[in-house]
């Protein structure tokens, strides 16, 4: 226990100095940009290199994929049903924010820490669906409901998801898992050098977009779009934990992801779609917060 509240210690510090830089104007925020491109497309695809090219993956595992998918849609027409009265961008934007989750660069770095690789080889299962959400059903909710001339069609929604570092880092690494095939090892030498860097620079990154300002009268759509999130999360969590008849890490990645914060592709889709990019990222860095210290609480309880 004293390790795992010494994580979370050193997450904060490291957080809050990725705040201070750039509140001293040491890094900008658009810094932080370029710093997301190398966690997203170099360090994270490094280290699911080393996690993933030798598992076993058994059943369990491929259940939390599928979990991660069913979760996702059913958010996502939830947030439907609840944003229904809301104008057409306005309901495009919150839903496309109730689904998905903030795996790579918020989760990893604590589950690393605490459980190693045998924590990464599970929620690195759900965020495979969680992908496939993220690039996929959040993508076309913000496209459909943009102003005509900055939709997307089918095409481009493939497009999208066939760029993804990550994902398509996932599906090769696990296919020549299935078949046999081995990684070479210089491969996995140069993603394991790497692959250590993916901690510290996912959490200076969060701390650099940290951001909480947003316009007055908003609070009551905040706290129903944070309620989808978190109650129906935390609910459905708790439930599978105790109901589903799997190993204790299984249960643990199940309650503590669907209380994960935002996915951070939210906000380059807001840009994308011409939405109000403030509202997006200022609830986004509200959820980081939130989640942060919900999964430390959810850690104490169950480790």
């Amino acid at each position: 226990m004293e390790s795992f509240n010494s994580q979370f210690l050193y997450s904060i510090l490291i957080i809050a100095l990725g705040y201070v830089l750039k509140r001293s104007n040491l890094i900008q925020e658009r810094d932080g940009e370029g710093l997301s491109r190398i966690v997203f497309n170099i360090t994270l695809p490094s280290l699911l290199i080393i996690t993933f090219h030798d598992i076993t993956i058994d059943t369990s595992l491929i259940l939390l994929i599928i979990i991660a998918i069913v979760y996702g849609v059913a958010q996502a027409v939830l947030g439907l049903i609840v944003f229904r009265d809301k104008s057409q961008r306005t309901k495009g934007m919150l839903s496309m924010m109730v689904p998905g989750f903030n795996i790579g660069l918020f989760a990893f770095p604590l589950v690393e820490a605490i459980w190693g690789q045998e924590g990464l080889k599970y929620f690195g299962m759900f965020d495979f669906g969680n992908a496939l959400i993220v690039f996929g059903v959040v993508y076309v909710l913000g496209s459909y409901f943009a102003d005509e001339n900055e939709r997307k069609d089918l095409r481009d929604v493939m497009k999208k998801v066939s760029k993804s570092v990550p994902l398509l880092t996932y599906i090769i690494v696990c296919t020549m898992n299935f078949t046999n095939i081995p990684v070479p090892g210089a491969i996995l030498e140069v993603a394991g050098t790497i692959s250590v860097a993916n901690m510290p620079l996912s959490l200076l990154l969060l701390g650099i977009y940290l951001n909480f300002s947003f316009a007055k009268g908003s609070f009551a759509t905040i706290a129903k779009l944070l309620s989808l999130r978190y109650i129906v999360g935390l609910a459905v969590g708790v439930a599978l934990f105790f109901l589903l008849p799997f190993e204790d890490m299984f249960k643990y990645t199940l309650l503590m992801a669907l209380v994960l914060p935002i996915s951070m592709s939210v906000l380059p889709y807001s840009v994308e779609f011409n939405y109000d990019q403030r509202f997006v990222g200022t609830v986004s860095n509200m959820t980081i917060v939130i989640s942060f210290f919900l999964l430390w609480g959810l850690g104490y309880m169950i480790i």
